[in-house]
């Protein structure tokens, strides 16, 4: 089998790394976020650490960058509110390899008193890698903010 780098490449330029410890997305990532106007978008550099056996990205860091983009667009403009994801739904669209820039956008659809629903896509140049929609539990309590 082949060996892969471990080493984490950097953010791509104009995105953060957000200040909230999660040993997870640390593990895998950086994942990082930037914000423009009213909107936050997502991203982060695919290596070798994030593919399958076929030598494209998995599924399951898609979805894991689905589940960062996700949260993090329900809540980086509710100040003192955390979120978890209560249901999660994902299309595989397109495949992408290791060495890409790996991106996503999002928008909250509805927010009630509980929950927050969520959708977006991760997206590889022009090219659609992935389609989420989501719905999360609204949580208050200490988080972060997000910089913006």
């Amino acid at each position: 089998m082949e060996s892969h780098s471990t080493v984490s490449p950097a953010l791509p330029p104009g995105y953060e790394h957000y200040a909230y410890e999660d040993p997870f997305e640390d593990h895998v990532g950086p994942l990082g976020y930037k914000i423009e106007g009213n909107r936050i978008s997502f991203a982060f550099q695919a290596d070798g650490r994030h593919a399958n056996t076929s030598g494209t990205l998995h599924g399951g860091m898609l979805m894991t960058f689905a589940d960062f983009a996700l949260c993090l667009t329900a809540v980086w403009d509710q100040p003192g509110e955390k979120c978890v994801t209560v249901s999660c739904n994902c299309e595989f669209v397109a495949a992408s390899e290791p060495g890409q820039l790996i991106e996503a956008a999002g928008e909250v659809v509805r927010r009630t008193r509980s929950l927050t629903f969520v959708r977006g896509q991760i997206f590889t140049g022009d090219r659609v890698l992935m389609n989420y929609s989501a719905i999360v539990k609204r949580i208050p309590g200490g988080r972060p903010p997000v910089a913006g």
